[in-house]
């Protein structure tokens, strides 16, 4: 049995090694380190996303050459020997008269991008379907993001893009093993919350539960991605992205391969390292495995709310996360008892059942009546509440009564004029107060709905929907984020500017306005 293990481990590996591209930083060792750091782009990600003109080899044989020369301009040579990325909006004007739905309907156009002949220079990895990308500073196909780009989709009955969309990512698990954060070589260390099981159910609706006997191959490697290394943890330890509880139940936590800077936000990276007592390589695990939860960056994943420095995530097991293992494993057991494989669909529920109790046992806080975060480390909850507490209603994981408190400290506490703040504190983060988020908004009027608390859902609902018109009347745009406790201000915090598109607020805002009956121009 061990050996099988090690030889399955050294397949992945294999697999993962040939698969990857070579990054930015790889390939301009020095020039890369000299543009992150003297800001000829306002954005550490610009860099990352230009298309070299030339060999690097070349590039980097003339940047060694000139460098030490009076009179070098290195923004000068950056431009002469790479091209700038476009956003994906910057030519893109709406007329506000004719409404938000017409809006999206024309942004699910101007954000598609064809399959990718791409240059092999290029940070892009190809990918062979078009794709929706969410817009602004993100010009490629982002994991989690999609799913949510996907409800609107199907509302406008864009199962065909829906469906290239998913064999895309099916691509990607083939190619890599695993869905990356997104389709760049700098994002090949790490996924991001593994939604892949949600959009295969979300097209099996309208296309029939064929689907899921599909994606069966792409929904198991993944699954094994997530598990990796699990079958010999001992109690109490982690590796990768498992966690052996002290039960022996096994949980997951996210993480990122790499201990360096990222390159996308380099010099953020570094800086904020100069906070940290931390080990560098185990604070760039932190920060890494943050990127890879989505919430980059929140409270939630640091001890001192205030201090970047204090971040802990891979020491947390999340409940979100562990909520979406949970809906895989069902997904992977319908894939099964589709084929009529009883015997593996009963190995997948079971498997399921027994991750559902251990979301019961470690994340449930009787005394705060709240789903928190679990540290294995310290073998303690969180006590930063978020967010991520809707996520055991969406998958009706909670009891009635959970749900029920769940719903009253939403009302109580997260519930503001635009809807529903993602954690509490106030810290500059872009993932807490007073921002919310199209994702998290969602999950929690559909976990509400799933309980039966319609009106909190419907409310919730309302908010954040008049939140996301009353700014596109006056600008034009949906926006990636909003601040929701004082909805005559834009959201701020974060590594980067305000960025429009958005392709999870689009499809969340048409999504919820079809199902509540919307009138935009009511507000109701």
């Amino acid at each position: 049995m061990l050996k099988k293990l090690i030889l399955i481990a050294l397949v992945f590996t294999a697999t993962y090694t040939n698969a990857q591209q070579k990054t930015p930083r790889q390939l301009f060792p020095g020039l890369f380190e000299a543009v992150q750091s003297s800001y000829i782009f306002p954005d550490n990600k610009t860099f990352v996303d230009c298309t070299p003109k030339y060999e690097p080899s070349q590039i980097m044989k003339s940047f060694n050459e000139q460098k030490g020369k009076t009179g070098f301009n290195l923004k000068e040579f950056v431009l002469f020997n790479f091209t700038p990325p476009a956003s994906p909006t910057h030519a893109f004007q709406t007329n506000i008269e004719e409404g938000i739905r017409k809006h999206i309907d024309t942004l699910w156009q101007v954000l598609q991008r064809k399959p990718d002949a791409g240059s092999k220079l290029s940070s892009l990895a190809a990918l062979p379907n078009p794709y929706i990308v969410p817009g602004g500073r993100f010009r490629e196909i982002y994991y989690w993001d999609s799913y949510f780009t996907m409800l609107g989709l199907q509302q406008s009955h864009q199962e065909k893009v829906i469906g290239n969309m998913i064999d895309n990512f099916a691509y990607l698990i083939d190619t890599y093993g695993f869905i990356p954060n997104g389709n760049r070589a700098y994002y090949l260390t790490r996924s991001q919350p593994p939604f892949f099981a949600m959009m295969v159910n979300l097209l099996a609706k309208s296309e029939g539960n064929a689907i899921l006997s599909k994606y069966q191959p792409q929904l198991i490697k993944e699954y094994n991605y997530w598990m990796l290394g699990a079958a010999t943890l001992a109690k109490g330890k982690a590796t990768h992205r498992a966690v052996r509880m002290p039960d022996g139940t096994l949980l997951n936590r996210y993480w990122d391969e790499s201990d360096e800077p990222r390159e996308e936000s380099y010099i953020k990276d570094v800086d904020a390292a100069k906070t940290t007592k931390k080990p560098l390589p185990v604070f760039y695990h932190h920060v890494r495995a943050a990127a890879a939860s989505g919430w980059d960056f929140s409270s939630r994943w640091f001890t001192d709310p205030a201090k970047i420095g204090t971040i802990q995530t891979t020491d947390l097991v999340p409940v979100d996360l562990n909520c979406l293992m949970y809906n895989m494993e069902l997904t992977i057991a319908r894939s099964y008892q589709v084929k009529g494989n009883t015997a593996q669909y009963k190995l997948y529920t079971a498997k399921a059942a027994t991750r559902k109790k251990a979301i019961l046992k470690y994340f449930w806080d009787e005394k705060n009546a709240w789903f928190n975060d679990y540290n294995w480390t310290s073998s303690q909850r969180s006590t930063i509440p978020t967010l991520a507490a809707v996520f055991p209603l969406e998958f009706k994981i909670a009891t009635a009564a959970q749900a029920k408190k769940v719903a009253d400290g939403l009302k109580a506490n997260f519930l503001k004029p635009g809807g529903l703040v993602t954690t509490l504190n106030f810290s500059g983060q872009q993932w807490d107060a007073p921002n919310g988020w199209a994702p998290l908004q969602y999950m929690a009027i559909d976990g509400l709905e799933n309980y039966n608390h319609h009106e909190l859902a419907k409310e919730i609902a309302i908010r954040w929907m008049n939140l996301n018109i009353r700014v596109f009347k006056q600008t034009g745009k949906l926006l990636e984020k909003y601040n929701v406790v004082d909805t005559s201000l834009t959201a701020g915090g974060g590594e980067y500017p305000l960025q429009d598109g958005f392709g999870w607020t689009n499809g969340v805002l048409l999504k919820l306005m079809n199902r509540y009956n919307f009138d935009e121009k009511k507000g109701e």
